[in-house]
């Protein structure tokens, strides 16, 4: 069963016997996650859905969960990936702006049975099941324009937008960065990240698949897992600082000659400290490629996969992406760019600029410096209302509005202060009622949110700083923190 006409799934028809992906002592060969995927664009099928519906799936790191993502692509139904840590709020969020009709789960979601009456439900499990009990074919006919994912990242509205993303955008951007560090079927690529986030899901696994090569799939990170996968014969390893910090806590001389055996350790999602950078080149020989993108451009920069690797710096534009720096703002134009914010002409607005000569720039909201020869250092955000926390962009507003309804709490700002583990961490100033009383446990059970935005450190002040037209100063109170 073959659609030749999807780019981003060309090397899993054509690989055959090749081993393709391994998790929990289990590995699919290329053939087998054909077959299987097949199946479950035949089983969506026979539910009813078809091009352009939209599938959300609430799934960590499994076979199944890799078999039912690829089944939707086949399908041309649209990926909706959701963290599978999401709470009420915001996974009904995503289901509704989405427009979800199928939520596909691989296991127990407490917020998502909580939800009530929504979108019909399936397992992973379940659901391949039913695609290997039939042998009917059921893969859509794709042109590069059609949407294939909504990618969901929070907004300094604290409204999380969805990053539309077409075939077109994701072989392209995959494409570019695979070529540019020398991934082939040669390789087996040792992915720790979480599949709800471009890094893991994108650049990571299909990025693997579509050159061919073998993904060892790590359900959790860990260092032991990691070095275990080292160990095993991966030859790739994809991180976050958080990652790598964790990793030079842990590693003894015997653990870091396993990963001097990488021929490629790349990080990215958040700026790694150049001492990290350094620390990691003389435990175990490798120096790490640091690289840059988002939810909204894929990876749009990187340091060489040959030559200087330049410490704390994010590298050049990666082939099919030119920049411009305006007023100390990265922009982008990229082939691997999404479409557009899912029904938001408003944020489109605010984040697209199309030139004189009709090209179209997406403004990133990153402050950054340039070396003498073009190389990009990011200095910071644009917004102090972005935060990055352990390779996520959150929303401060979005974790406001939550401390907001604590009956103690009379006003609240919240900024990133600087960790050495997560880039950020969360940190809540609030000015309490009076006579009231919070410490940072009760507020952190207050707050019903993913685990990574939850405050980290609660900061109490009489009143928060604010400006002559009455606008909390965030600045000041990051300077104060950190």
């Amino acid at each position: 069963m073959h659609d030749g006409s999807n780019p981003l799934l060309r090397a899993v028809h054509a690989r055959g016997s090749r081993p393709a992906l391994a998790v929990d002592g289990l590995t699919l060969s290329f053939a087998e996650l054909d077959d299987r995927s097949a199946g479950v664009a035949a089983a969506l099928a026979h539910r009813g859905l078809g091009k352009g519906d939209r599938a959300a799936l609430v799934l960590r790191s499994s076979l199944d969960g890799v078999v039912c993502l690829l089944g939707c692509l086949r399908r041309g139904v649209v990926v909706v990936p959701v963290n599978p840590g999401y709470q009420g709020a915001e996974l009904a969020h995503v289901l509704a702006d989405s427009g979800a009709v199928l939520v596909i789960e691989d296991e127990a979601c407490a917020a998502l049975h909580a939800l009530g009456p929504g979108p019909a439900r399936v397992g992973s499990r379940a659901l391949v099941d039913e695609g290997a009990a039939t042998a009917d074919a059921a893969d859509a006919a794709l042109h590069e324009d059609d949407l294939a994912m909504l990618i969901y990242t929070s907004g300094t509205t604290g409204r999380s937008k969805g990053c539309a993303h077409t075939v077109g955008s994701l072989a392209a951007g995959v494409a570019a960065l695979m070529a540019l560090w020398g991934v082939t079927d040669a390789d087996v690529v040792l992915n720790a990240l979480p599949l709800f986030h471009v890094h893991g899901l994108c650049v990571c696994l299909l990025g693997a698949l579509s050159r061919g090569a073998c993904t060892r799939l790590l359900p959790r990170f860990s260092p032991e897992a990691v070095v275990d996968g080292a160990r095993r014969g991966a030859t790739v390893f994809m991180s976050v600082p958080t990652m790598i910090h964790r990793l030079l806590g842990a590693l003894d001389d015997d653990g870091a000659a396993a990963l001097g055996s990488l021929r490629l350790v790349t990080c990215g999602s958040a700026a790694l400290p150049a001492e990290q950078l350094r620390a990691f080149e003389a435990r175990t020989g490798v120096t790490i490629l640091e690289r840059y993108g988002m939810s909204e451009t894929l990876i749009t920069l990187s340091n060489p996969l040959e030559g200087e690797r330049r410490a704390g710096a994010v590298g050049w534009p990666v082939p099919g992406t030119a920049i411009r720096v305006v007023d100390d703002e990265l922009w982008v134009s990229s082939a691997g760019a999404m479409k557009a914010y899912w029904n938001r002409p408003d944020a489109d607005a605010e984040a697209f600029v199309t030139d004189a000569v009709g090209q179209r720039w997406f403004r990133t909201g990153d402050v950054v410096a340039l070396d003498d020869d073009g190389c990009v250092r990011v200095v910071g955000r644009a917004s102090q209302d972005i935060l990055k926390v352990g390779g996520y962009k959150l929303s401060t507003r979005e974790i406001e509005e939550q401390i907001e309804g604590h009956p103690a709490v009379r006003e609240v700002a919240v900024v990133g202060v600087a960790d050495a583990e997560w880039g950020e961490r969360v940190c809540a100033v609030v000015a309490l009622r009076e006579g009231a009383t919070l410490t940072l446990a009760e507020l952190q059970a207050h707050v019903k949110l993913a685990e990574v935005k939850r405050p980290r450190e609660l900061v109490l002040v009489d009143a928060l700083p604010r400006n002559a037209l009455g606008k909390v100063m965030k600045a000041a109170l990051k300077a104060r923190t950190d």
